[in-house]
């Protein structure tokens, strides 16, 4: 607990209050000499005193104590919270959109085999007719799976087979 901090501090309060040392004695019922001596930081309030200058100056006790204003302490918590989310946000987007652009290349790719089988007449051949029926299966399924990706449909089926498992998990260990 740093006394010259805490007096500082109470000094502030008094001054956003409108109040001078004299009024704010007045008002505890101590010496004026009392109030600077706390302001400086050579003494401390009583217990009693600290939680009515608390109430008078609508702070909670811990933030005098601290010597800071838990809003202030708070919103920096925030904001560095905030901040993390959006980094792990920005990651799983990143990824996501990683994921989608692999599935749509590899559907152009099957489509594209596709196109140049056409184009260069390969015949009708069970393996020929094999590859092109293959080739559109891979680039209608790659293209559906990049869809449902895109769009959070596999990450709500995959927490939701996540939240299957935990509870067969947890019916397990109770046995």
């Amino acid at each position: 607990m740093d006394q010259m901090k805490i007096g500082k501090f109470l000094q502030e309060l008094r001054k956003e209050k409108g109040l001078t040392q004299e009024q704010l004695s007045e008002q505890l019922g101590v010496a004026r000499r009392t109030i600077s001596r706390w302001e400086t930081g050579s003494n401390m309030p009583d217990l009693d005193i600290l939680i009515e200058l608390a109430d008078l100056y609508s702070v909670d006790l811990r933030e005098i104590l601290d010597a800071e204003r838990k809003e202030t302490k708070m919103n920096k918590e925030l904001e560095e919270t905030v901040l993390k989310v959006a980094e792990y946000s920005n990651v799983n987007e990143q990824r996501r959109t990683t994921v989608v652009l692999v599935f749509f290349a590899v559907g152009i790719a099957a489509l594209i085999l596709n196109l140049v089988m056409e184009f260069l007449d390969t015949g009708d051949t069970f393996w020929t007719g094999f590859i092109r029926g293959v080739s559109y299966g891979i680039t209608l399924g790659a293209m559906v799976l990049g869809i449902l990706y895109a769009t959070g449909v596999m990450a709500k089926f995959y927490s939701f087979k996540m939240r299957l498992l935990g509870r067969e998990g947890g019916r397990n260990e109770e046995k």
